[in-house]
């Protein structure tokens, strides 16, 4: 008997390793590839047509905030869930929705900002600096959406009663994603609020 629950736990414990490898995979591949986008960023800096007085829009500040919350919020759930407190787990995966949501809202909000000063993203009245903010923007939320579904999937499990204590894998990678992207949008957002 202890052999068989020393050979299931061991067979779990590999299997958490091997997601969560493949999540970091996935994650230094999406620090490339912004890595790349940056980079292009700064080399059309010295661009005639970059735009030098571009302001961020007031709404990407409160988005920051937001995405910040994601991140205190899962890391509240991912504790809630290992000491077994269903509820309070419930509430922070909650909060980590509407928090993620907020923060879609909010990018859209900013998009608006900008266009209603005058600057475009694209055809002939765009500059390249406003292109290159709504490329980043957009990628990652692409990714934040994979974080959203990912979020949602967390959620629905964790109403099937399929996390505890022993069980919190599902719960570590969700949360493992979203301080990914919270500090991905964090370096991006000073990023662009520095280089412009």
């Amino acid at each position: 008997m202890e052999i068989t629950m020393t050979t299931e736990e061991d067979h779990k414990s590999r299997t958490a390793r091997s997601y969560k490898l493949l999540l970091l995979f996935a994650m230094v591949s999406m620090i490339m590839m912004f890595a790349g986008l940056t980079s292009a960023y700064v080399v059309s800096k010295s661009r005639t047509d970059w735009l030098k007085d571009f302001q961020l829009p007031t709404a990407f500040y409160f988005s920051t905030v937001a995405i910040i919350g994601c991140s205190v919020t899962f890391h509240l759930a991912k504790k809630a869930i290992q000491k077994d407190n269903q509820s309070a787990t419930t509430k922070f995966l909650l909060f980590t929705l509407v928090l993620g949501i907020l923060f879609v809202i909010l990018q859209f909000v900013g998009f608006g900002q900008i266009v209603e000063n005058g600057y475009y993203f694209t055809g002939s009245e765009s500059s390249i600096t406003t292109t290159f903010l709504y490329v980043v923007t957009v990628v990652h939320l692409i990714h934040l959406a994979g974080g959203v579904i990912s979020l949602l999937i967390i959620i629905y499990n964790h109403f099937k009663q399929k996390y505890n204590s022993s069980q919190t894998l599902g719960i570590e990678l969700g949360a493992m994603y979203w301080h990914f992207l919270d500090l991905l949008w964090v370096y991006l957002f000073l990023f662009l609020y520095f280089f412009k």
